[in-house]
């Protein structure tokens, strides 16, 4: 038998020494517990993924020396065995210039054991060639004691867009062709709303096609707008997936491997069975962005967030999840009343802030737009007006949350949806300031229903129910209402699924966006409105591109990672 404990940690990029002291604590413990094998993620060492931390001056320098300490480590617990991920330099002449390897390295009382470096390269979250040059053909299999043991790096294991190809000389038929008791997958995988899936049938594939038990282990936490879930998992041919590690929450469980090929837990106790279905959506939406902005905030040294209270939706559940997050005391709320705001807008804000126990600062603007407006026409000869005077007490209240977060010190964060972003119904340098963007990829209609959530989830009413009711306005004109210049937005979300997402998105919601947009082409007006809707999303990628970073849910986000469409085009 064989006891290995799956070490799902949290590590921040680029911090070598604290990612390694956290590596050498867990497997610490896990010798302590009788393991004898600890199994860590993809680049563990540094956090995935480096970028280009890994082409600065001394970065590898600072690497070896981290994976030296872990050597030394290994040393002191001579019955544990480790498998962790690092960048690793080429130490061949056969590829030139300064790329590196993803690489698996296994220690062994105070030596490494072996070493093998993904073959399969990928072009997903990141520009992966741009620092990684593929490996070579390499030991696959590590012996300890009776248990053969093949090993596998990110996507060789086939999981999403990325198919195994059918060379038999690939790593995963190698693996397999060697007849392994149980395959080691080293990932880091970051998670949206298909993602969990994904990853379930490809390694039940792979523990099906390498007919051996499977342990794969992958990151958690959040690293600007990616959010690792963990849930690292256990699979068995023929069985599937058979265990899950905790997801949004560091882990470390340990699994024996018996003398058969199965899988029982630490305890000898039978595997409880893994539910198919995951977290239901809005609960994963809320794990998901309150995990990305915690990290997010304590990874770039804020302590507190602050977010402009307009009454509306947006702001309201973007305080909730902060408030979630970080604590009500480390929230502040800012009204800021113009004269068209309603009365109503500042209570809802005043009762907000009430029900999540958080400060709320009033800072009126009327005074401040009143002289800016004074300035214009003395100075232009023309009174300030329309769309320029709404889009001026936007900016107004952006520059007075930038002031506050410049002053205080607080992490600005904006509040816009994914619906009013993809068609620009925002204001650059007002409404979208701010240091991190936690509904960005939540589209309008999405938002009421994770608003309800919360206040499911916590037992009482946190959004007030006057705010989730009522017509959504900018309050930047008299009357103003959202859907005097959008469609509604259960139509406008449809069509913007299909054109930004499209079979990205889940099949249910793919065959719903498709048949939606198919219908509407069926009628002048109906073609009409997508074509209105394709021409506003192409007119306001100069907005995007000026965003702030934004949490990932869905497969494809309008971040400038995801959505790469150029400015200066013509769209349609």
């Amino acid at each position: 038998m064989l006891r290995i404990t799956l070490a799902q940690l949290n590590p921040t990029l680029g911090d070598l020494e604290g990612n390694a002291a956290r590596m050498a604590e867990a497997a610490r413990r896990a010798a302590a517990q009788g393991s004898g094998l600890i199994v860590f993620s993809q680049m563990a060492l540094t956090g995935y993924y480096p970028a280009d931390l890994l082409g600065q001056a001394g970065f590898m320098d600072r690497v070896e020396a981290a994976l030296d300490a872990l050597r030394r480590e290994s040393a002191a617990l001579p019955g544990l065995h480790w498998v962790l991920g690092t960048p690793t330099r080429i130490d061949h002449a056969s590829q030139a210039g300064t790329l590196l390897h993803d690489s698996l390295l296994v220690l062994h009382g105070g030596e490494l054991r072996l070493a093998c470096s993904r073959q399969v390269l990928t072009s997903g979250d990141f520009d992966e060639r741009r620092h990684l040059a593929s490996g070579p053909d390499g030991t696959r299999l590590l012996q300890i004691g009776q248990t053969r043991i093949g090993l596998l790096i990110g996507a060789e294991a086939g999981i999403g867009d990325i198919a195994e190809p059918a060379d038999p000389a690939s790593p995963l038929a190698r693996v397999a062709a060697a007849a392994p008791d149980l395959v080691l997958h080293l990932d880091a995988r970051s998670s949206h709303l298909c993602r969990r899936s994904q990853r379930h049938a490809a390694l039940a594939r792979v523990a099906q096609q390498c007919a051996a038990a499977l342990i794969s282990v992958n990151q958690v936490g959040g690293h600007d707008g990616l959010v690792y879930d963990g849930g690292s998992l256990a699979a068995l041919p023929g069985a599937g997936v058979v265990f899950e590690a905790r997801r949004f929450e560091q882990d470390e469980p340990a699994l024996v491997l018996n003398a058969a090929g199965g899988l029982h837990g630490a305890q000898g106790e039978a595997l409880a069975p893994v539910p198919g279905e995951g977290l239901p959506v809005m609960e994963f939406y809320r794990r998901q962005l309150i995990l990305g902005l915690r990290d997010y905030a304590r990874r770039c040294g804020f302590a507190r967030v602050v977010v402009g209270s307009s009454g509306g939706l947006d702001s309201a559940l973007t305080l909730a999840l902060a408030a979630e997050a970080l604590g009500p005391d480390k929230v502040v709320g800012i009204t800021m009343p113009s004269r068209f705001s309603t009365t109503g807008s500042v209570d809802d804000s005043v009762a907000l802030c009430r029900n999540l126990g958080i400060e709320l600062i009033s800072h009126p603007i009327a005074d401040l737009v009143a002289a800016y407006g004074q300035q214009f026409a003395a100075s232009f000869g023309q009174p300030l007006a329309g769309l320029t005077l709404e889009n001026l007490q936007a900016r107004i209240r952006g520059t007075a949350l930038m002031e506050y977060s410049n002053a205080f010190g607080h992490l600005l964060l904006t509040t816009g949806n994914k619906s009013e972003v993809a068609v620009g119904y925002c204001t650059l340098y007002g409404d979208t300031n701010g240091g991190l963007s936690l509904l960005g990829d939540l589209y309008k209609t999405e938002v009421f229903a994770l608003a309800r959530h919360l206040n499911a989830h916590a037992g009482r009413e946190l959004v007030p129910q006057v705010v989730i009711d009522k017509p959504p306005s900018a309050e930047l004109a008299p009357g103003q209402r959202d859907d005097d210049s959008l469609p509604p937005y259960p139509v406008l979300d449809e069509v913007l699924k299909f054109l930004i997402e499209g079979p990205l998105l889940p099949a249910e919601q793919y065959a719903a966006a498709r048949d939606f947009v198919v219908q509407q082409q069926r009628s002048e007006e109906g073609r009409a409105l997508v074509q209105r809707v394709q021409g506003l999303l192409a007119r306001s990628q100069f907005k995007r591109q000026q965003l702030a970073p934004v949490i990932r849910v869905r497969a494809r986000s309008l971040g400038v990672r995801d959505w790469q469409m150029p400015v200066a085009a013509r769209h349609v």
